[in-house]
């Protein structure tokens, strides 16, 4: 009888999160890796279970009159702790006895999460004598380069006590993704979780290492984007303030930069964001969170280029329209920007002045089922599928998305006109535009945009491979080089010589081809214009494609 009372050893199962994978750019610079986090931490239950036997008086520690757990804290463990130099400077240790009340045993409380590595050693030499009380390594989220990339790579968010399984009593959850890359590719980059059985007696001491099933990295990701090109793109949007920007590589897709402004700083999440830090994200009107660069921008002008292209698949590239200064739908005039007009031009001269009849004039010729069949062909009005999450599909009026919100109107030949030029309802995301375009820049090749280039796993090796989605071949589709030539040369014509509308794009060493648009909107109850310009460059061997666009800009040839 008196054996069976004898106390016993225990075993303690402690799972430890996995090692979350780097997240690097095409060179190879690291944008997301860990830290090492030397941890003090305490499992509450344990450290009451030994001071209750310890002191077989107190009874229940819930009862009136009985010390709470942050006084057991006070009391049992942190004379000790100080005596190491390892003590919180702190009288009282916020959260405690909330975290004790709400998980118990079960979930550690992080003591301390900032000690040296002479500090830990010295933790790790005299945990022994402290019951409750464990001492780990923990990898912890970091992005070194502060909010560079931060709307690409995204943030991490702490595990919550829902995401625990049965079966533990000491149990440390994984990082979550709750933005960018880090959301959309979270199960890659979590690593393989680790368990650890040790054995204790019966006053809380440890004993030895039963079993140690050891924690491993998640999948390095290499995205598509040039660190110093994303640097760079960024800076130049800081002087404008709430824009966005798409930096494309022409002939595979992948997007080499891709910046949105204002941003915010991933580090502020980690391990948790500051209540002050996160009211002045969540207060500020210029949504910093929001990556404009996949969302929509009413296009203005910038969708004569895709009118273009589906004039060409319909064989109308040789259309001539002499431009009065006007186009009349019935009783309404809809007025090019030259209110005198342009008289006649072709697509290059068209396209080099931007001329807003001209455009109207094809959507009549080729008619609304072919314009808008054209356009969703060329991937507007729905998502690119790029690996990033809460990307915007854009409008095509008159698609069937288009349809579904707008029951009771249908397509007039005057809501085809406006939808050439970017107005009526229509949207495009830069990122839309960008692909676009890098199907002009590289004469024929339209591909699903990139931004990660592959996923490789430590054990399970490559899980997305570097591989090119070419998504529509211009040329066999029905378009005929030269006429794609045409459209190339009116993009060159805009940005080099006189009467083009991009002519700040151009460059004395540098031939750039390039569109502006200048859409007119309201942003805050304010009209204002939304600034654009695509382009590429060089011309005749294009390397890069860039689309920007630009909320409250006076114009897309003057601030894009």
């Amino acid at each position: 009888e008196f054996i069976a009372q004898l106390p016993k050893n225990h075993e303690v199962t402690i799972r430890e999160p996995g090692i979350r994978g780097v997240i690097k750019d095409r060179n190879g610079i690291e944008l997301a890796n860990n830290d090492r986090n030397y941890e003090i931490s305490f499992n509450l239950k344990e450290v009451l279970d030994y001071y209750s036997k310890r002191n077989k008086d107190l009874g229940d520690i819930h009862n009136e009159g009985v010390k709470t757990i942050d006084e057991v804290v006070n009391t049992l463990l942190r004379p000790r702790l100080a005596k190491y130099g390892l003590d919180r400077p702190e009288e009282n240790i916020p959260g405690l006895k909330a975290h004790f009340n709400t998980h118990g045993g079960l979930i550690p409380f992080t003591f301390r999460n900032d000690l040296s590595y002479d500090e830990f050693a010295i933790a790790a030499e005299n945990n022994i004598s402290l019951p409750g009380v464990y001492i780990d390594v923990r990898p912890q989220r970091q992005y070194p380069y502060g909010a560079l990339a931060s709307h690409v790579l995204g943030y991490v968010k702490q595990w919550e006590k829902k995401d625990i399984p049965e079966g533990f009593k000491h149990y440390v959850g994984d990082e979550r993704g709750v933005a960018g890359v880090e959301r959309t590719l979270d199960e890659h980059l979590r690593g393989t979780e680790g368990i650890r059985v040790i054995l204790r007696d019966q006053k809380g001491k440890t004993l030895g290492l039963v079993d140690n099933k050891q924690r491993n990295s998640g999948a390095e990701v290499r995205l598509t984007i040039d660190a110093e090109l994303q640097f760079l793109t960024e800076k130049v949007l800081r002087q404008v303030g709430r824009a966005a920007a798409i930096v494309m590589d022409p002939h595979t897709g992948e997007v080499l930069a891709m910046a949105s402004t204002p941003d915010y700083n991933p580090n502020h999440f980690i391990p948790s964001i500051d209540p002050a830090q996160n009211r002045i994200y969540h207060e500020n009107k210029a949504r910093p969170f929001n990556n404009a660069a996949i969302q929509n921008f009413t296009p203005g002008s910038t969708f004569k280029l895709p009118t273009a292209l589906v004039g060409c698949l319909h064989g109308k590239a040789n259309l001539q329209h002499d431009c009065v200064g006007y186009t009349e739908y019935g009783k309404t005039k809809i007025r090019c920007w030259k209110r005198w007009g342009h008289g006649v031009l072709g697509l290059s001269e068209a396209t080099q002045r931007s001329c807003n009849p001209y455009f109207m004039q094809m959507a009549s010729v080729i008619g609304a089922d072919n314009l808008i069949a054209g356009f969703e062909q060329l991937g507007l009005g729905k998502k690119t599928g790029i690996r990033l999450p809460s990307e915007s599909r854009g409008i095509v009026p008159g698609n069937s998305s288009w349809r579904r919100l707008h029951r009771n109107r249908r397509i007039t030949p005057a809501i085809s006109g406006m939808t050439t030029i970017g107005a009526a309802d229509s949207e495009a995301s830069p990122l839309q535009m960008a692909t676009l375009v890098s199907a002009i820049a590289n004469r024929g090749h339209l591909y699903k945009p990139r931004i990660v280039k592959s996923v490789k796993h430590p054990t399970r090796n490559v899980l997305i491979p570097n591989r090119p989605k070419l998504k529509l071949n211009l040329l066999r589709a029905g378009i005929r080089i030269e006429d794609l030539e045409a459209l190339r040369h009116g993009m060159w014509l805009a940005a080099n010589k006189p009467g083009g509308t991009a002519g700040h794009a151009s460059l004395e060493d540098l031939e750039v081809a390039a569109k502006t648009g200048t859409a007119q909107t309201t942003d805050a109850g304010l009209k204002t214009n939304i600034a654009w310009t695509v382009g590429f460059a060089p011309y005749e061997n294009p390397k890069y494609v860039v689309a920007i666009a630009v909320r409250r800009g006076t114009s897309g040839g003057k601030v894009a």
